[in-house]
């Protein structure tokens, strides 16, 4: 079993082919839902993260 073997998506991929362990509705539906989640977690942190103020050191006279 590897990437030459038919039955496993491993080996699917290799070949290029899509059949039952590797259905290309099953694979795009999958894609759809990632990208709707990132969209909705974009727009959730749309907020600028508050900067750091650093205190600048006094010169030595």
């Amino acid at each position: 079993m590897g990437r030459g073997d038919k039955k496993s998506a491993k080996g699917k991929r290799t070949i290029g082919s899509f059949g039952n362990n590797r259905s290309k509705k099953k694979i795009k539906a999958r894609l759809k839902r990632v990208a709707s989640v990132k969209k909705s977690a974009s727009v959730a942190e749309a907020k600028p993260k508050a900067k750091r103020v650093v205190k600048k050191k006094e010169a030595a006279e």
